[in-house]
């Protein structure tokens, strides 16, 4: 069986989001299965340089995007067992940012989807995908361009594609005139049965129109988007497609994610409490926090936005104060909130500590010194941060929507089931209520030790997961 995956980031290349973790571990786990996976992923100038060094010229060709031909370089570099093929256009991607460029983004991705699909049309045949697998809007049109544009390509037409969703949210809207003029399209591409989309276009729904199978990160979340409230505007399309369309949770990379061997840990540990605290106690200094074992520390590893239910954190901050703990925060995103915890920062001097940012060492920090992870998302198609915490013996806070609902289990002290809390309502005062339930059971340790042994039963690795991508190929090869 070969794989091929396309999308806009992976680890350890790019990173912005999670979807750059999935497509960087996924990879892994399917070759342990015997696939043979290739990664198409455009050559941006973020890319460390030891690895872009490493990278292979293979050629060059011209890709035509609308009425401008425009250079494309194709480079190879194996990484932990996976092929990457990387496509340089310097204009496109040797940028500052990965994302953000307005109307221009449209011509960025379409022309790494014309790229994708001239590689695949350059490819000898016994070199071609069985399976080809897109990853969210930036290469959506890739499963419309493969059945209309390269139809006439007789090697192309056993291909089979997938496209997964991982966030509905962003989905690659832009003008109709934009979209005609980079794909030299005509208005029949612009109904409702195409890319047509309240009067623009819409890459995400070409992926969804087009592609052969659906995926989404949770079965929770793929259930949850063919509703009016999470559909996003896309939920008729998801209804209609519903039968191809897979709930599959996404699993974290167990080897980089793991207290024992992890770098960024000051004391490695798997299951002991007792070293766990010694971390506690490593970030409270970093911070500049009393060292204090037995205050309990929530964590959160973040974008402050009011996806990840950040309106509720401000709201309930306040009477969350008021409790015997303290608060540490990693992210940025809006304005309102950055601005909110600046000020609260000198209103609770020793209990919350906010740094404005990314860092992925002092994010790993705060997964194995915090005592709980706080995750109250309005909408969470799948979430990786609940499964980091589970892996460092940290208990997770969440919201039930989403992957969220799919991976924690709220605990019950009857039956001594559960590995967390959750709450239902996007409300404060649920998000408060559970916040100080979970406090009661981390004051008696015997039972917050059971607890965290739940947490500790369940594998959340890839090969589950890939069993599943695997069983899909399989049935959509054959």
């Amino acid at each position: 069986m070969k794989v091929w995956f396309a999308a806009s980031e992976a680890v350890p290349l790019v990173k912005s989001g999670g979807l750059a973790d999935v497509v960087g571990a996924l990879p892994k786990a399917l070759g342990k299965l015997g696939a043979e996976v290739t990664v198409l992923l455009p050559k941006y100038g973020a890319i460390p340089k030891e690895i872009a060094d490493q990278a292979t010229f293979l050629e060059h060709f011209n890709v035509s995007l609308g009425w401008r031909l425009q250079y494309c370089g194709l480079f190879e570099v194996t990484l932990d067992g996976v092929r990457f093929l990387l496509i340089d256009n310097e204009y496109f991607f040797h940028r500052h940012y990965l994302y953000g460029y307005g109307e221009e983004e449209i011509e960025r991705y379409a022309f790494f989807n014309f790229a994708v699909l001239e590689v695949l049309a350059r490819s000898a045949k016994d070199k071609l995908p069985d399976i080809l697998h897109c990853h969210d809007w930036q290469t959506g049109l890739i499963p419309m361009l493969l059945r209309t544009r390269y139809s006439h390509y007789p090697a192309l037409r056993h291909i089979r594609t997938v496209f997964t969703i991982h966030n509905l949210q962003y989905q690659g809207v832009f003008s109709r005139e934009k979209l005609k003029d980079v794909l030299s399209a005509g208005d029949d591409l612009f109904t409702e049965d195409g890319i047509e989309f309240y009067g623009d276009g819409n890459c995400m729904k070409a992926g969804l129109r087009y592609a052969d199978k659906l995926t989404t990160v949770s079965p929770t979340y793929a259930r949850e988007i063919q509703t009016w409230e999470y559909g996003e505007k896309l939920d008729g399309v998801l209804r209609m497609r519903s039968w191809d369309l897979w709930g599959i949770v996404n699993g974290i990379d167990t080897e980089s994610y793991d207290p024992m061997t992890d770098p960024n840990v000051k004391t490695h540990y798997r299951h002991s409490l007792a070293k766990k605290r010694q971390n506690k106690l490593a970030l409270q200094r970093e911070i500049g926090f009393e060292e204090n074992a037995d205050r309990p520390l929530i964590g959160i590893v973040s974008r402050m936005v009011d996806q990840k239910g950040f309106d509720l954190i401000a709201e309930a901050l306040p009477a969350l104060m008021e409790e015997d703990l303290a608060l540490v925060i990693l992210g940025s995103g809006d304005p309102k909130f950055e601005q909110l915890f600046r000020r609260a920062i000198d209103r609770y001097p020793g209990r919350l500590y906010v740094w404005f940012g990314f860092n992925e060492g002092f994010a790993r920090r705060i997964y194995a010194g915090s005592d709980m992870f706080l995750m109250p998302s309005r909408f969470e198609p799948c979430g990786l941060s609940q499964l980091i915490s589970l892996r460092y013996r940290t208990v997770p806070i969440v919201r039930e929507t989403g992957g969220l609902r799919d991976t924690i289990e709220a605990y019950n002290e009857f039956a001594g089931t559960g590995n967390g809390f959750s709450f239902g309502p996007a409300s404060a005062h649920d998000l408060i209520y559970t916040v100080r339930r979970a406090l009661s059971f981390y004051r008696r340790p015997e039972e917050w030790e059971k607890i965290v042994a739940n947490g500790a039963k369940k594998d959340y690795g890839w090969e589950r997961s890939a069993k599943e991508y695997n069983r899909l190929y399989r049935e959509l090869a054959n």
